[in-house]
């Protein structure tokens, strides 16, 4: 059996990295430089009574980066799009990643590939800074077929495991 490979994409700045960080090693590092291409971690889990080695591809946020984006997508087995609860512009970019993804990726069945939303830095100013709702982006992932919602905060580990 092949490990599970899965697929970080999102704006620059949501967080991708510190959510690979912390899924794989625990631990928050508050300075990351910018991912150049992609970064991998890898971590086992267990599910139904199976060791799974899970592959997970954080890739880099910037425009100048995306044409690599055929090399890494393709293969994938479920593509988590992160945006900043913050940060309006993230949410908004959400149709733009998830499209880019299904066209570069062309997986089998676009329809039914397995995509989960992660709401980011949920922590950030105790939540006073937020500007995208919970209500608004479960009804994003609503209308695209009701793909999985987690909000997640890569600093305190909050859903990350759940995610």
């Amino acid at each position: 059996m092949r490990p599970g490979r899965y697929i970080i994409i999102g704006d620059t700045g949501v967080g991708k990295s510190c959510l690979l960080l912390q899924f794989t090693d625990k631990r928050f590092q508050p300075v990351h430089d910018l991912t150049i291409g992609v970064e991998f971690g890898a971590r086992m889990i267990t599910i139904d009574a199976k060791q799974i080695k899970l592959q997970i591809w954080d890739t880099a946020g910037q425009e100048r980066f995306q044409s690599l984006g055929v090399a890494f997508y393709r293969g994938a087995d479920c593509c988590a799009v992160v945006y900043d609860v913050n940060v309006a512009k993230t949410f908004e970019n959400l149709d733009h990643w998830r499209d880019e993804f299904l066209i570069q990726a062309s997986p089998a069945e676009p329809d039914s590939f397995p995509f989960v939303v992660l709401g980011n830095k949920v922590d950030v100013d105790g939540g006073n800074s937020r500007v995208v709702s919970e209500k608004k982006a479960k009804q994003w992932c609503q209308l695209k077929g009701g793909i999985p919602y987690f909000e997640t905060s890569a600093k305190e580990g909050t859903q990350i495991e759940e995610a």
